[in-house]
């Protein structure tokens, strides 16, 4: 089970890597784009695999292990979004770490939700 969680932590840290790298770039932005976009993708597809691991047999144990620790684990970055909003708050821009909090917060929890959804529309 350890391996599983290992391959999926290490597919899902690249992932994070090359995703938020790809949105900072693209958006051009001091704002942590790529980190708020990664933390919705992310809970996203923790909602997915969740959803459809609790409601069908199709997903064996390992492979939930693989889904959700591992790669989803591996893949977002709360810690680093902690960090880039007390980083904000240091450099006296309160406005704008409120913003990012906010919306990292209550944007994750829809995205958890549109998982759930995607995933019972996909088994129906």
């Amino acid at each position: 089970m350890l391996w599983y969680i290992a391959a999926g932590s290490a597919l899902g840290g690249i992932s994070r890597y090359l995703v938020g790298g790809m949105v900072q770039k693209l958006f051009d932005t001091t704002f942590p784009a790529g980190t708020l976009v990664v933390n919705l993708t992310g809970s996203f597809l923790l909602g997915l695999f969740l959803r459809f691991a609790l409601d069908t047999p199709t997903l064996t144990p390992e492979l939930r292990a693989f889904l959700t620790i591992g790669f989803c684990g591996g893949y977002t970055t709360f810690s680093t979004f902690s960090y880039e909003t007390v980083a904000l708050l240091e450099d006296g821009e309160w406005a704008r770490a409120g913003v990012y909090a906010g919306l990292s917060v209550l944007l994750a929890i829809a995205a958890t939700i549109l998982g759930f959804l995607a995933a019972r529309g996909i088994l129906a």
